[in-house]
């Protein structure tokens, strides 16, 4: 079901990503980069049409979660931080400042809809103890019968590794993980990225976009890369980790551009919108983790 009229030939729905028009349970990730200009500062009209989306998602039956960046660069901005903070106490400070300033701007915008929203913020921790992970799931699944869309974040305030970059990856992994907690069926990521391509298109004017990718390989994994954004932690090597986490757990996952954010529209309509990534049978923990030790073998 197109929502858009006189859209190219690429945005046209096509036979293999058909499967997304059945999405039901859908988490959304956006990047530091696709909300906030290079100062840091929020693009306050990307902000503004997001809420219309998803609540108009809500409210045709689907269950979304949106996990959002930005609290770093929001607190940068009230603090008068010309750069990004590399000393983990002035991340601290500025994730404890922008937190409530992103969620205020939040809460005001999904008001607009009269949506309701929560916070949850999230440590690695989370999803390593059974008890916690258990009551995190349980808060979700409450506030999905309620109506409510939640909204995670890292709890940069009070974390180490993750904000040190070595976990999460700009809630790359946090979005992955996140939708396996909840059961998601589909992941879309939204960031500075149109999708996955054949060569670095910064450095190859002809680098090919690959529209969807049915087995992550190792090869793919290498040719990823690392390079993030100045004020964004996560490079495609991150998304790309993402998407291999949620496929394993049977989570459909599309790597797109955040510029437009009605490509979570056209996404979901199955339209050739960035780089899907089709799940593959869900597998046993044991399973996952034998393969895991496999491939690092061979690195």
């Amino acid at each position: 079901m197109l929502r858009f009229k006189g859209l190219s030939e690429q945005d046209l729905p096509v036979k293999e990503r058909v499967i997304l028009q059945q999405a039901q349970r859908i988490v959304v990730k956006m990047g530091t980069s696709s909300l906030t200009h290079p100062n840091g500062r929020l693009k306050l009209k990307k902000i503004d049409q997001l809420p219309r989306i998803l609540t108009d998602l809500e409210n045709s039956g689907k269950r979304v979660i949106l996990v959002s960046s930005g609290a770093i660069g929001c607190g940068m901005t009230r603090l008068g931080m010309r750069e990004r903070p590399t000393e983990l106490k002035d991340k601290q400070a500025a994730a404890s400042v922008g937190q409530g300033l992103l969620m205020e701007i939040y809460q005001k915008s999904f008001s607009d809809f009269h949506q309701n929203i929560a916070q949850i913020l999230l440590t690695k921790d989370v999803f390593s103890n059974k008890i916690k992970s258990s009551n995190a799931r349980e808060t979700f699944e409450t506030l999905f019968e309620l109506g409510i869309i939640p909204i995670v974040n890292e709890n940069d305030s009070i974390s180490t590794d993750e904000i040190q970059e070595e976990s999460f990856g700009d809630n790359d992994i946090l979005s992955a993980m996140t939708a396996e907690m909840v059961g998601a069926d589909t992941l879309l990521i939204l960031s500075d990225v149109n999708g996955l391509y054949d060569s670095n298109p910064a450095e190859n004017d002809e680098a090919r976009l690959i529209s969807s990718v049915a087995r992550i390989t190792q090869d793919i994994i290498q040719a990823a890369g690392s390079a993030g954004t100045p004020l964004g932690t996560g490079g495609m090597a991150t998304k790309i980790g993402a998407a291999k986490y949620a496929t394993r757990r049977g989570i459909n996952t599309v790597i797109a551009s955040g510029d437009d954010v009605r490509n979570v529209y056209r996404i979901l309509d199955g339209c050739n919108v960035g780089t899907i990534f089709f799940s593959r049978p869900v597998k046993t923990k044991t399973r996952i983790q034998n393969e895991t030790k496999k491939e690092n073998s061979h690195d």
